[in-house]
């Protein structure tokens, strides 16, 4: 039996534009007092969700590629891990196919809509990471949280975030809930490494 192989994208979402606030004077003062790392890598809306994410993913290829790229990515898309906290998310998606969905996310330009009501929010899309398994996707986005928190220390010149590199340090299995699943019985060969998957994939790639 033949195993499905995927790719797994590291997202960072960004956010280019200021944050709105109430009076011209507040947005003065909070621009001053918040560094521009932090408000780049300013945490998401609280409310959205995997599902949201994978529809906008769905429309973009939809629109970039017609029905003909969606019916390649439809069975194999899912959001693994979305953190609202750290604007982060982990994309999974058949190894055949990744590009497109990687197009499809550099394309994206707004957050998606929870509600009619609400009014698009720009973003840009980051992919940081294709990797081939979930666990090297994951390590790379806390060594990235560990060094975007060290880049705002020292730009913000205190210690303020050493609480929060300590709670980096405690990361594990339960955390993000992922690692390790491709370890169970059944699983033994979903824990390949990221240099054998390459390697195989260059090698299809090039007998084509």
């Amino acid at each position: 039996m033949v195993r499905i192989k995927y790719r797994y994208l590291l997202v960072h979402i960004l956010y280019p534009d200021p944050v709105e606030s109430e009076s011209r004077s507040t947005t003065r003062a909070s621009d001053k007092s918040i560094p521009d790392l932090i408000q780049f890598h300013r945490p998401s809306p609280g409310d959205l969700q995997p599902q949201h994410l994978v529809r906008s993913i769905r429309d973009q290829v939809l629109l970039l590629y017609g029905d003909y790229g969606l019916g390649l990515i439809s069975a194999s898309l899912n959001v693994k891990y979305l953190s609202t906290a750290t604007s982060t998310a982990i994309v999974r998606c058949s190894r055949a196919h990744f590009r497109i969905v990687w197009s499809a996310l550099a394309f994206m330009t707004q957050l998606p809509r929870i509600s009619k009501h609400d009014s698009p929010q720009p973003c840009v899309m980051q992919v940081v990471r294709v990797s081939g398994t979930i666990k090297k996707a994951e390590e790379e986005a806390i060594r990235r949280a560990r060094a975007a928190i060290l880049r705002a220390k020292r730009g913000n010149g205190d210690g303020s975030t050493d609480n929060v590199i300590g709670m980096l340090d405690q990361l594990d299995d339960d955390n993000l809930g992922l690692v390790g699943r491709g370890k169970k019985k059944g699983n033994a060969g979903s824990d390949l490494s990221d240099e054998e998957d390459e390697l195989e994939m260059d090698s299809e790639e090039d007998g084509d």
